[in-house]
């Protein structure tokens, strides 16, 4: 599975095998907030983070929402 990240200051593409994605596939899909463990590659401007662990640190965020908060998306592809 391919995952793109962003935010401000840009994208990074994190990818996440086989046998971590069948152990985090939930935590994967559903987080609003997503911890990624794994290790970081630069090949010239392109940022990956191949994702060892995943966790869901949804809970972080609380219930509250600012008016400037943004709704950032993960965009999936296989």
């Amino acid at each position: 599975m391919f995952i793109t990240l962003e935010d401000e200051t840009g994208y990074v593409n994190l990818i996440v095998w086989e046998r971590v994605w069948s152990r985090a596939r939930r935590i994967a899909s559903g987080s609003r907030l997503l911890e990624v463990h794994g290790m970081l590659q630069k090949e010239g401007l392109v940022t990956h983070v191949v994702a060892q662990k995943l966790v869901d640190r949804t809970r972080m965020l609380g219930t509250s929402r600012s008016p400037n908060q943004r709704d950032f998306r993960i965009a999936s592809r296989i």
